[in-house]
């Protein structure tokens, strides 16, 4: 299948996490599997999907590193197919997306809630950053830049947005505060 993904495109993180992860059919496969099934029939069950297209979203995720195929009966030979670490760290990644759709319906209308397992107190999902614990919606106090690794049209493309920015802007990515 030809990639979606521009050339320039290539490094950045976003870009390449939506080719692995960015198709309908694999969000939800990964949300199934984060409800703890395993098997080909339990995924094909709760989704209807038909099995040509299960089967391929199943081998990609498997080849991207996000579930491993195991087998669980020889005779006939059936295979699990279980998250990985790497799968696994995706979770908050579906919760978020999960947490966004629900944000924008009336409370009637949620026909699936993220809730603490020991309560059953819904929970408000929200993202941090992990050293200070401040939300990280506000894109004005938070932005993006170039990386370590960035290529030479990659640290063009933020230095071109870092001159777009206010000079208290500039200031404050230049020097990140002590929190």
């Amino acid at each position: 299948m030809p990639s979606r993904i521009r050339l320039e495109d290539r490094e950045c993180p976003l870009s390449t996490t939506v080719e692995h992860v960015g198709e309908w059919w694999t969000l939800l496969i990964l949300h199934d599997a984060f409800d703890g099934y395993t098997r080909f029939d339990q995924f094909q069950q709760s989704l209807s999907i038909s099995t040509s297209m299960l089967t391929t979203r199943l081998k990609t995720l498997v080849a991207d590193g996000l579930l491993e195929r195991r087998p669980y009966q020889t005779n006939p030979a059936r295979h699990e197919y279980v998250l990985t670490e790497r799968g696994r760290s995706l979770r908050p990644v579906i919760v978020a997306l999960a947490a966004w759709g629900n944000q924008h319906l009336a409370p009637e209308d949620r026909s699936m809630i993220l809730v603490d397992a020991a309560t059953g107190e819904e929970a408000e999902p929200v993202v941090v950053d992990a050293r200070t614990g401040k939300r990280l919606d506000d894109s004005d106090a938070y932005v993006f830049t170039a990386g370590p690794a960035a290529s030479v049209l990659m640290r063009a493309r933020y230095d071109e947005l870092d001159r777009q920015r206010s000079p208290r802007d500039r200031a404050c990515i230049a020097q990140p505060s002590a929190d």
